[in-house]
């Protein structure tokens, strides 16, 4: 069962679950700080983002190592 927690960062909440030892930090959460009615959009704007494409093809290449 996935247990959760919240942090506080810069006066937001950020919701933290952890499901079998691994933490799942929440993008939503963290877009909300920026402009709470364009959550998606903002999300959107970083999936796309050169440098987050690198770094999520990094993080799976040493996921699958590890």
């Amino acid at each position: 069962m996935a247990k959760g927690r919240i942090l506080q960062v810069i006066q937001s909440s950020i919701k933290v679950i952890t499901q079998d030892e691994a933490d799942f930090i929440s993008l939503t959460d963290i877009a909300r700080h920026k402009d709470a009615g364009h959550t998606d959009d903002i999300i959107k704007n970083w999936m796309r983002n050169r440098n987050t494409i690198e770094l999520l093809g990094f993080w799976k290449r040493y996921t699958t190592l590890i």
